[in-house]
């Protein structure tokens, strides 16, 4: 029997109930997260349409990563509607609600959350923990221990990011340090530079006054001499 049939014509985010696609899902509700046709062209939520229309899409949207574009491309791309049909070759179902039996590899194992928080300030939350309290020993919590190819027992923990430490306190003084040292030596250098040019300035306008005077000297000496011969 086609329980396939039972998904025609729902949409994405429309939930459907376990009985109608088999008795091992009797009791799950499942809901509709999309899917493909056979030639890979995937469901997109918000087209009211069974088949496949041509959208422009730009980077960042479902169905169109937009690897290689330049900033503010757009492109047209195939999509299918939201709408199930029979041309459809892979249906994605997500369990809302768990039913009588157990579905052998999806919810008959409990796989635990190996992943926490690496910034310490989310670690401070998960834990509760004040702002003086150390978070390095609250990360061994979700530390695991693998074997490793060589067979050998290892284990992992996230590095924690943005950790204040006495020495990351000490290397912020220390460009703080850095930083007010550079701006007094700008100062200084500032400084210097426009004693320097005031000086030449002053050199600058010594010397063209005396050139001045030399100029008029000369020129009155000039207008003297006509004078005493006649």
């Amino acid at each position: 029997m086609n329980y396939r049939r039972n998904l025609y014509d729902k949409r994405i985010s429309q939930e459907v109930v376990g009985d109608l696609l088999g008795e091992e899902f009797k009791g799950y509700i499942f809901k509709i997260m999309g899917g493909c046709d056979k030639q890979g062209f995937p469901m997109k939520q918000g087209v009211l349409t069974s088949g496949r229309v041509r959208l422009l899409l730009h980077r960042g949207t479902p169905c169109f990563r937009g690897f290689g574009r330049r900033n503010g491309e757009r492109r047209r791309k195939s999509v299918r509607g939201c709408i199930v049909s029979q041309d459809l070759s892979v249906i994605n179902l997500v369990i809302v609600k768990k039913g009588e039996n157990d579905l052998p590899g999806l919810t008959d194992t409990e796989k635990p959350r190996m992943r926490g928080p690496k910034r310490a300030s989310k670690i401070k939350k998960l834990f509760n923990l004040g702002k003086d309290d150390d978070v390095r020993s609250y990360v061994n919590t979700y530390r695991r221990t693998f074997l490793n190819k060589k067979g050998k027992k290892v284990s992992k923990a996230p590095k924690i990011q943005r950790l204040v430490t006495p020495l990351t306190l000490q290397r912020k003084r220390a460009r703080i340090a850095d930083k007010k040292k550079r701006i007094a030596k700008k100062k200084s250098e500032a400084a210097e530079y426009q004693k320097l040019l005031a000086q030449r300035l002053k050199e600058q306008r010594d010397r063209r006054s005396e050139s001045m005077a030399k100029r008029r000297s000369k020129l009155s000496a000039a207008t003297k001499a006509p004078a005493a011969s006649a």
